[in-house]
């Protein structure tokens, strides 16, 4: 029994497909502008940071499977997904207590002064939510992909 599980392991579970691949290229764009859409336009309708990150997640997603998870973590990087989530949340701080230095309270957008402060302030919020939720997506599913780790498989 072990020594089919050690075959079914060393075979690569990715199979190219250029159906999917051509898809994969061509849809990829749309996606992309469709999850940054859906970002930014949750000011002022339906949508907003948590599902145009989850869209803009599904871009990577899309690629790994069309190209493979191995190659497409390697494109992307261990590092995106991490300052991806970082960067959001320094831009919902900054634009949280950047509104208590000026006076007002933590995300009022009104003490920034300047026309439409609060719609912009809160797409700017949408988008830091956006990806905090991308680089959570995107690391989730490497890190779901990569299964278990030899050592832990081991101890079991």
């Amino acid at each position: 029994m072990s020594d089919s599980l050690e075959n079914d392991e060393s075979r690569s579970l990715y199979v190219e497909s250029p159906l999917i691949m051509t898809t994969v290229r061509v849809i990829t764009p749309f996606v992309f502008t469709f999850g940054l859409f859906v970002m930014f336009h949750g000011a002022d309708s339906s949508g907003g940071g948590f599902q145009g990150g989850v869209i803009v997640g599904t871009v990577v997603l899309m690629l790994g499977i069309a190209f493979g998870i191995e190659a497409t973590r390697d494109w992307i990087g261990p590092r995106l997904p991490v300052a991806l989530i970082g960067l959001g949340v320094l831009a919902f701080l900054l634009a949280g207590f950047g509104s208590v230095l000026l006076g007002g309270a933590f995300l009022e957008y009104r003490t920034y002064g300047f026309y439409h402060a609060t719609k912009y302030g809160i797409e700017f919020v949408e988008l830091a939510i956006g990806l905090v939720v991308s680089g959570t997506v995107t690391g989730l599913f490497f890190a779901i992909a990569s299964g278990l780790r030899d050592d832990v498989r081991d101890t079991q």
